[in-house]
């Protein structure tokens, strides 16, 4: 009779689309360790189809366009309303049909997990761009049009020229390439979301890095917004270099 473990192992060098074979074979087995690995591993492959369904949802967009554009480009950015810091903008051009496992609104991934789907995201990517506004440009542009310039900047950074870009909610001027403004996008479209994801975690290191330049404001944990804490560092230290004179006039 095989040993618990060695059915534990099968199960783990197991492709996912094999496990319903797998439950057939030892769902007999009456061992109540062996019961609780194959419900184990139910639960694993009904979390695994059901993320599935909604990367395949989250694909819509780029299978509505994909038959008439060859290179299609999410965009998205992060940082527009912090108090310090720049905004940055990402743009990733991701294979056609790609679906990388937890790929989301960067939002709604935990700091941990955007680390490695930043990791994946570049590794997997046909190109990724990444474009960003100083504090001192939104200052003196405002932070739509600094967002906008940063956009820009994230698709010229590609390796590649897009045919399409998918926006989350906006429509960026002065690019000569068609664009659709999507709400929520960075929920609804892997490709931007992806965007969102290089956006936000560039941005974050930054923030992090700017916290060993400025340490009074705690830019490593509020990242530039304005929290509490960083209002009361406003109020007792004044700006520094990288806060936005235009957002700030409330608070010094």
């Amino acid at each position: 009779m095989e040993k618990i473990q060695d059915i534990k192992v099968l199960f783990q060098q197991t492709e996912k689309e094999q496990w319903n074979a797998l439950f057939l074979r030892y769902e007999q087995d009456e061992r109540a360790g062996v019961q609780k690995l194959v419900a184990q591993y139910r639960r694993k492959l009904a979390a695994f189809e059901k993320e599935q369904v909604r990367l395949e949802k989250m694909l819509e967009f780029e299978k509505k366009y994909g038959p008439d554009f060859s290179c299609i480009c999410g965009i998205d950015e992060a940082g527009r309303g912090p108090f310090a810091g720049p905004v940055v903008a990402g743009a990733v051009v991701l294979p056609p049909g790609l679906k990388i496992q937890g790929l989301n609104d960067s939002k709604q991934v935990s700091p941990a997990r955007r680390e490695e789907l930043f990791e994946e995201i570049r590794e997997k990517a046909v190109s990724v761009g990444i474009g960003m506004a100083s504090p001192g440009r939104i200052d003196e542009i405002n932070i739509l049009q600094a967002t906008y310039e940063a956009m820009r900047r994230a698709v010229e950074d590609l390796t590649v020229v897009p045919d399409l870009l998918l926006n989350d909610a906006v429509t960026i001027p002065q690019l000569p390439i068609k664009q659709v403004g999507i709400v929520k996008g960075d929920a609804r479209s892997l490709s931007i979301a992806a965007a969102s994801i290089m956006a936000k975690v560039t941005r974050d290191r930054m923030m992090i890095d700017y916290a060993e330049l400025y340490p009074e404001y705690g830019f490593e944990k509020n990242k530039g917004y304005g929290s509490e804490e960083h209002r009361a560092a406003l109020k007792k230290f004044g700006p520094c270099p990288i806060h936005r004179r235009t957002f700030i006039h409330n608070w010094v």
